[in-house]
């Protein structure tokens, strides 16, 4: 009678892990049949539209530029460290080519969290394929912002023309002061 009952808890037990395994599986999508990639989209557009509305200029910026990398929504917060977060696409000639997440990572005297909007255009055909090839690009000191923090008006001085890349944050909101790029990787992702 035991070996009768431990070889139908074995028997329960397997059947309870491949129905677990089988749950955890589903769970771990890779995103593929996902509705992800319509959803940053629609954000996308949201946020192109906002901006054009808000800064006429940009779309001048739009259509001089090889390709735009578009943040509808990116999430910062700290208390000595801060952390953000946000998802986004890129794209050229109006069609979106690949998504991307943006992570940020710093530490100093900083508390509070905000959300912004960015938008990022790629002037040259080198500084999009550099971005492109890269498997995590990192945004440094030499961009050049177009709008920045809760700007009312597009900058355009001879330094901000002849950047590479061009910056546009917009949309702020939260209780943390400033918000910059400097130190956001950028990585390619399967929505």
């Amino acid at each position: 009678m035991t070996s009768i009952l431990s070889s139908r808890l074995t028997r329960r037990g397997f059947a309870l892990g491949a129905l677990a395994t089988t749950g955890l599986t589903a769970a771990c999508g890779n995103g593929v049949g996902s509705s992800g990639a319509g959803t940053i989209d629609a954000r996308v557009d949201a946020t192109l539209s906002q901006m054009y509305n808000l800064y006429p200029n940009t779309r001048t910026l739009s259509d001089k530029s090889t390709g735009m990398l578009v943040m509808p929504l990116v999430t910062e917060a700290g208390f000595i460290f801060g952390a953000g977060y946000g998802r986004g696409a890129l794209r050229i000639d109006g069609a979106t080519v690949d998504y991307y997440s943006t992570v940020k990572a710093n530490a100093g005297l900083q508390i509070g969290a905000q959300q912004y909007a960015h938008v990022l255009f790629f002037m040259t055909e080198d500084a999009l394929s550099t971005f492109r090839r890269a498997t995590g690009w990192t945004a440094g000191a030499d961009i050049g912002y177009v709008v920045k923090d809760k700007g009312d008006t597009l900058s355009t001085d001879t330094n901000t023309l002849t950047s590479p890349i061009l910056a546009a944050i917009f949309g702020q909101a939260g209780l943390q002061i400033g918000a910059t790029l400097e130190g956001s990787k950028y990585t390619r992702i399967i929505p």
